[in-house]
Order: structure tokens, then C-alpha cells, then sequence
């Protein structure tokens, strides 16, 4: 089979006023806005405290790691170019029951985890830093949910300009916090950096943290759910990931041995909030206006690019059959999936009301294992598909093919294997993420037998994929049919 070089299937993508307006800057921001999250800015100096200057070298791996997901999604996104993402990549690769699973573990319950935990720690930080306001519990972070929900009703144009600023303002404010550190009057010398004090052996020890280094580059593949939206996507779609991850290293490494500098590694390894800790010796008091900034722009984004994005997921397999049917409805105004981004939302503020802000960790490393399976179930659909349709046109191809997916799939299951920091986080972080994703593979397997009636592990046809059912484009749904006139 073959299909004619960059050419993506355009009769099915849902009409309306969202259709391509999507460029390379607004992809960018949504990867970097994505991935550089609070969790991410708690994870990254608890890292740089445990292994002190060393850590750079899984932070390097981590990236390496994240490249190879970056291309594997790059080759599914353009040879399916599906708002269904990795579950339309999957269906046709190993069939209905682990597509839905991969998707539900890799998005839906990664929001139910990561979005939670991130409108957790804005709470604490706000409450760190005004202790005498009053104001209810999670009266900040429900609001935020709330704002933010009802901007994503709107269209996509608000959101590519909300999440653009919002991702330019928190990387110049990591940026800020890094190199004014190293510069400061009070911070070491960068010579100290290579001390005995500053420097981990290189061994296995350290090269375990490569599990704390990937959660700072995972979410860049939140840009292909808008490949429908995006103007070019053979080009914009891998290019916006790449630099994306770049530009992650970058801020991350910059943000760490800033903070290695001028904050004891001890501080940074045990408290709770060492981000807080960074800015307040780098700047005094002021620090902490430049702290909220970047929490609050750090939480806004992640939550900004999870709403656009995991609710055209839900939407895609809900085309599909594999979700409900509801997820298909669409604004007839703004072309946005309503319904999806309601129960995103939903989800997203549920265990906000069920848990404190001491099990933020917890929340982030279990999402972390769900993320991680889901990327592993991506390189695996790469190599079955490349075996399957050997002859159809890929708009882009992974570079050094297979050797990113084998060595991402070996990475990503050491990953997963190393991630609970401590012994008696192990229970809970695991059984979090597995409680959830049996319950979710329970669902799934009902839902294709009983509602799909289709087998479990027996892939679509690749047309399927490419061409599903269309949905009714909103101004047919508005109109009303003509009353023919009686005959006399």
C-alpha cells in the first residue's frame, strides 16, 4: 500500500474555525509548555541535590531517551495524522484493547495524576508565600481550573496565543533564575562545580536518576493531537519536538547548576518546595514575586496544553468507537470538543478534593509510570507497522531505525524499574499507578467486547485509521431541514 508522500488525509478533519491555524512557534510552546511544569522544577534541583554536578549526565540521557519518543510519534503522527493520537497509532498496530489502554494510562490518567499534583503545589506555593491571606483551601488552584476550562470552550486561537506567552514568560523566568545564581555575589565559584563535595561517583548510582531526569522531558508528543490544527505538519510536528527537548536541556541544566551553586545540596534534596529556596537566595524578597510567576505560568501552561489536547484525544476515539459518543460533540461556534474538555476537567479537579499536597511525589512518580508505558507502547507500534506497511510513505522517518525504539524501549523500562526514589514510596507509587490501570483495563475489555464487538488484539486495517467516520460539520447540525410545500 501505498500513499502519496506528504499528503494527510483532510476530508475527515472536523471543520469549523480551528482548522489550520497552528504554526511552528505555537507547536513549540505547547511541547516546552507542556513538559516544564512545577514537577519538573521540584524534580530537577531534588536531582541536582542528590548527585550534585553528575546529575548532568542523566539529565543528558534523559534527553536522549526523549528524542527517541519524539521521533517515534513524529513517524505515527504524520503516517496517522489522527486527533486519536497514540490510540489511533496503536488500533492498527496491536489491535483495539491495548490502544485504549495505552492512551487511557499515557493521558487520562496522567491528568488525573500529573494536572492534580501541579495544582497542588501552586496552592502551596501561594500559600508559602502569603501565609496570612484568606483564602479557602484550593480556592487558587479550583480557580485556575475554572479559567482555564472555560478559555478552551472558546477556540483554538486563544489558546496557541494564551499558551505561547505563557510558555515565552516561564522559560525566561527559569532562564532568569539559573544564570542569575551562577552570577550572584553570594554563589560559589564554577570552579567548586567539579569539587569532590559537588560530584557523585559515575556509576550506576547515579545513572539510575536517569528516572528522575526523564520526567523533564516527557509531554512534547501533546503537539500531535493538533496535527489536524497544525499548518504543515511534515515539517512542524518533528521540528517542534526537537527543539522543544532542546530547549528543555538547556533551561534545565542552566536552572540546576544555578541552584547547585548557591543553595546546599542537602537544602535541596529535603525540602519540599527548593525551588522556593533558589529564588529567595538569588533575589531576597523579590524572589518571591519572580517564584509565583514562574508557578503560576508553569501550572497554567501544563494545564492549558493538557485541556487542547487529551480532550481532541478523547474526541479522536470517540470517532473511532473506542470512548463514548459523546466525546465527538463539538461547538458549533468554535469547533472545540466541549464535552472532552469538561471531563478532562472533571478528572483533573477530583483528586485535588481527595488528596494534600504531601502526595504531590507520589502523584508525580506514579504518573510517570503511566507516561513511560505509553511511550514504550509507542516505539513498539513503530517497529510493528514499519514491519506490516514496509511500503507506505512516511512523511518522516525515524532516523537510525530500529535503533532508537530498541534502546528507547530498554531505557524507558530501566525508567520505570528505578523510579520510586525510597522503599516506602514503592507500595504507593505502584499501586496507584497499577490500581488505576487495572481498573482501566477492566473498562476497556468490557467496552470492545460487549459494546465495540470486536476482539481485543486483532489490529484495524490501516484505512481505518485514515479515514474514519466523519464527523457532521457543525453549521449541518444547526440547520434545520426545509418544510416542502403541499401539492395542490
Amino acid at each position: 500500500m501505498r500513499i502519496q508522500k506528504n499528503a494527510l488525509p483532510t476530508e475527515n478533519i472536523t471543520p469549523g474555525p480551528a482548522s489550520k491555524r497552528l504554526g511552528l512557534l505555537s507547536l513549540l510552546s505547547v511541547s516546552v509548555g507542556l513538559v516544564v511544569s512545577q514537577g519538573v522544577m521540584v524534580m530537577m534541583l531534588h536531582g541536582v541535590g542528590m548527585a550534585g554536578f553528575s546529575f548532568i549526565a542523566p539529565l543528558a540521557l534523559a534527553l536522549l531517551l526523549a528524542l527517541t519518543y519524539a521521533w517515534s510519534f513524529s513517524e505515527l503522527a504524520l503516517m496517522i495524522p489522527r486527533a486519536g493520537s497514540l490510540c489511533s497509532y496503536t488500533e492498527v498496530a496491536l489491535g483495539h484493547f491495548p490502544a485504549i489502554v495505552a492512551t487511557f494510562s499515557g493521558y487520562i490518567v496522567v491528568a488525573m495524576f500529573a494536572l492534580s499534583a501541579e495544582i497542588l503545589l501552586l496552592d502551596q506555593v501561594v500559600g508559602h508565600l502569603f501565609p496570612s491571606l484568606p483564602l479557602p483551601p484550593m480556592s487558587i488552584g479550583g480557580g485556575i481550573l475554572l479559567l482555564f476550562t472555560l478559555l478552551n470552550l472558546l477556540n483554538i486561537d486563544i489558546f496557541a496565543r494564551l499558551q505561547f506567552v505563557l510558555a515565552a514568560v516561564m522559560v525566561i523566568t527559569l532562564l532568569a533564575l539559573g544564570v542569575c545564581a551562577i552570577g550572584s555575589e553570594h554563589a560559589a565559584p564554577i570552579s567548586s562545580l567539579m569539587s569532590e563535595e559537588n560530584r557523585a561517583p559515575l556509576g550506576w548510582g547515579v545513572v539510575a536518576l536517569v528516572a528522575a531526569g526523564i520526567w523533564g522531558f516527557v509531554g512534547a508528543e501533546f503537539v500531535c493531537p493538533l496535527v489536524e490544527q497544525t499548518r504543515r505538519p511534515e515539517r512542524n510536528i518533528p521540528r517542534s519536538m526537537t527543539i522543544g527537548l532542546c530547549v528543555i536541556f538547556v533551561t534545565a541544566v542552566l536552572y540546576s547548576l544555578g541552584a547547585l551553586l548557591i543553595v546546599p545540596r542537602d537544602e535541596l534534596m529535603n525540602n519540599s518546595l527548593p525551588h522556593y529556596l533558589l529564588a529567595t537566595h538569588v533575589f531576597g524578597h523579590a524572589g518571591k514575586i519572580l517564584l509565583l510567576m514562574a508557578a503560576t505560568t508553569a501550572t497554567c501552561s501544563t494545564l492549558n496544553s493538557s485541556l487542547a489536547t487529551i480532550s481532541r484525544m478523547l474526541s479522536g476515539m470517540a470517532v473511532n468507537g473506542q470512548a463514548f459518543g459523546c466525546f465527538k460533540k463539538h461547538s458549533a461556534r468554535t469547533g472545540a470538543p466541549w464535552v472532552a474538555v469538561l471531563f478532562v476537567a472533571a478528572i483533573t479537579g477530583l483528586p485535588m478534593l481527595l488528596m494534600t499536597a504531601d502526595s504531590v511525589s507520589i502523584l508525580l512518580l506514579a504518573a510517570a509510570l503511566c507516561w513511560l508505558l505509553a511511550y514504550i507502547v509507542a516505539h513498539v507500534d513503530v517497529i510493528v507497522l514499519r514491519r506490516r506497511y514496509p511500503n507506505m510513505e512516511r512523511p518522516f522517518r525515524t532516523p537510525f531505525y530500529p535503533l532508537p525504539q530498541i534502546l528507547g524501549i530498554a531505557g524507558m523500562l530501566y525508567a520505570m524499574w528505578m523510579a520510586s526514589p525510597s522503599p516506602d514510596m514503592t507500595i504507593e507509587i505502584f499501586g496507584f499507578a497499577g490500581g488505576v490501570l487495572a481498573l482501566v483495563a477492566i473498562i476497556a475489555a468490557l467496552w470492545i467486547v460487549f459494546v465495540m464487538r470486536k476482539p481485543l488484539f486483532v489490529p484495524e486495517p490501516i484505512e481505518q485509521a485514515l479515514y474514519p467516520t466523519p464527523l457532521p460539520a457543525p453549521e449541518a447540525t444547526a440547520q434545520r431541514p426545509k418544510r416542502e410545500k403541499p401539492a395542490y
